[in-house]
């Protein structure tokens, strides 16, 4: 039975990944860099989890996945998908480090840095929930010619696993936890986390679709609509940080 194997393999997955966000310290990115008695802004390792596994995460990158290397012999898939990650963790690697770096020297303060999180997230909740799936992509190649592994750089690396918006949030959260070496490991760890998820969620995209397709996308809505609270809730708590 290769695909009930398949299915219990992710399902065993994702209850990992479940386990794992679950085991992060509750300490806020930013709590640590304020001074006694101000409030934090509220980017705990659970909700970064949580905004990151939309932004970086299997569930929109299955279709387009599928799209481009559905066709092909189990092998390819497997080199495509691993290419595919490690240009994705070396793009979020280096976007990370030179976005901190400017954001750093403008002396970007704290509570704006949470609004833009905040900002980030709830128009990425909404344009989840107002379109739920992302559809394949146009055709790459000639008809009856295979696709080429230079397709794991782009269109499957960037933009479909690393987005614009996934980028800006991963550039938010380093700048956030800067000079912290726990919170920068900590981000790291999740941004890892997603990547391999990734990586397993398309080398049985075929089956996850068969079997669960249309309950991930119900997954993505809800997940959707609990970010787009989330947000709103970081922007109204960054705003009463501000000093006017």
């Amino acid at each position: 039975m290769p695909a009930y194997r398949a299915l219990r393999s992710i399902l065993l997955i994702y209850m990992l990944a479940i386990m794992l966000s679950a085991l992060f310290p509750m300490q806020t990115l930013a709590q640590s860099t304020l001074e006694a008695g101000t409030p934090d802004v509220g980017f705990g390792a659970r909700k970064m989890f949580l905004m990151l596994f939309l932004m970086l995460g299997p569930i929109r990158i299955l279709v387009p996945f599928m799209a481009i290397a559905g066709d092909c012999a189990p092998g390819f898939r497997r080199r495509m998908a691993t290419r595919a990650i490690l240009f994705s963790a070396a793009a979020l690697a280096v976007a990370g480090l030179l976005g901190r770096t400017m954001l750093e020297n403008f002396e970007i303060s704290l509570p704006v840095l949470a609004m833009t999180g905040g900002i980030i997230l709830l128009l990425v909740a909404l344009r989840t929930v107002l379109q739920p799936s992302a559809g394949p992509p146009d055709r790459l190649t000639e008809p009856g010619q295979p696709p080429d592994l230079g397709l794991a750089l782009t269109p499957l690396a960037f933009p479909t696993i690393v987005t614009p918006y996934g980028i800006a949030a991963v550039i938010v959260f380093a700048t956030l936890a800067s000079g912290h070496q726990t919170e920068g490991l900590t981000v790291a760890a999740i941004v890892l986390l997603i990547l391999a998820l990734d990586w397993m969620a398309m080398m049985f995209a075929e089956t996850i679709l068969r079997w669960i397709g249309t309950a991930l996308q119900v997954l993505a809505v809800v997940l959707g609509v609990t970010q787009a609270a989330l947000g709103l809730q970081i922007i109204l708590h960054s705003i009463s940080m501000m000093t006017w």
